[in-house]
């Protein structure tokens, strides 16, 4: 991919329901390196008008990968990461959206349980390390100025990927200036000693009832982090379609073999993009 990329953007579009008055969707580039584990791993790239990006952030998706599912947008990046490209960008960042799924033969993992699952951090961790390694050789990029960001799954890579009671983490170069987690699992990161090797952000759903708050605050606590708790929120809180809804297809949770509740809380999703906003202002001075 040359200097030459830009976004591109579709005149008139209205953004409604997305943050930071985007008016506009942002329009990804496919490209492909491998991960640390040696899969080639496909990413989506989005960058912003103008020369040089004001930093970068590397976007992790959650167990439903990145795509929409159904609907006019299946195949294409979902609604939540497109307000998320459309938002970055809007901003002045390029975005990176690797997907750790496809190149695996994997469409999803959030109906499979969790001990079956053949995608774990360790494959979600080379990713984004190889992530990090590709953005930083890029001629739009500036190494110091990287940001890993994930939900989920993707908010556990996060904690996977910037844990330097690990070799590899301690290794990489570069090291993340900041580690925003939407909603991760924070349990393992408890358990293993984690240690962060960048300012680590928690944004978490006061009600939610498949990765619960309680283990990410605790971890807040211990390591100093910084911890968003938003009230009346589930999983999925930032998503800028659709409802809250019961999935009972999804067999993980707090209450097992009875679902768990996912969807949006617009004034939590405005409060979380504006607290993320100030964030890789401050990370990328």
């Amino acid at each position: 991919m040359g200097k030459g990329l830009k976004a591109l953007f579709i005149c008139g579009l209205l953004a409604t329901g997305l943050p930071g008055g985007v008016a506009a969707a942002a329009a990804p580039q496919e490209v492909s390196y491998p991960s640390h584990d040696g899969t080639l791993i496909k990413a989506w790239v989005v960058l912003p008008d103008g020369p040089v990006p004001r930093g970068s952030v590397v976007a992790l998706h959650g167990c439903g990968g990145l795509y929409a599912s159904r609907g006019a947008r299946r195949g294409q990046l979902n609604a939540r990461h497109q307000a998320m490209a459309d938002m970055l960008v809007g901003q002045g960042y390029a975005a990176v959206f690797p997907d750790s799924l496809s190149p695996r033969g994997e469409s999803e993992l959030c109906t499979q349980k969790i001990g079956s699952r053949q995608i774990d951090q360790t494959q979600r961790r080379a990713d984004a390390l190889g992530t990090l390694a590709w953005v930083a050789a890029q001629p739009w990029a500036t190494s110091g100025r990287i940001a890993l960001l994930g939900w989920s799954h993707g908010g556990s890579a996060v904690l996977a990927a910037t844990d330097l009671s690990r070799a590899d983490v301690r290794a990489q170069l570069p090291q993340p200036a900041l580690a925003v987690a939407f909603y991760p699992g924070c349990s393992a990161a408890l358990k293993s000693g984690y240690r962060p090797n960048a300012r680590l952000v928690l944004m978490l759903g006061e009600k939610d009832d498949w990765t619960p708050p309680g283990p990410c605050v605790e971890l807040g606590k211990t390591m100093g982090a910084e911890v968003n708790l938003y009230a009346d929120s589930y999983h999925d809180f930032d998503s800028p379609v659709g409802e809250v809804r019961l999935r009972l297809d999804v067999p993980n949770g707090v209450n097992l073999g009875q679902g768990v509740h996912v969807g949006p809380n617009p004034a939590a999703r405005e409060q979380a993009y504006a607290r993320l906003r100030e964030l890789l202002a401050q990370a990328f001075r």
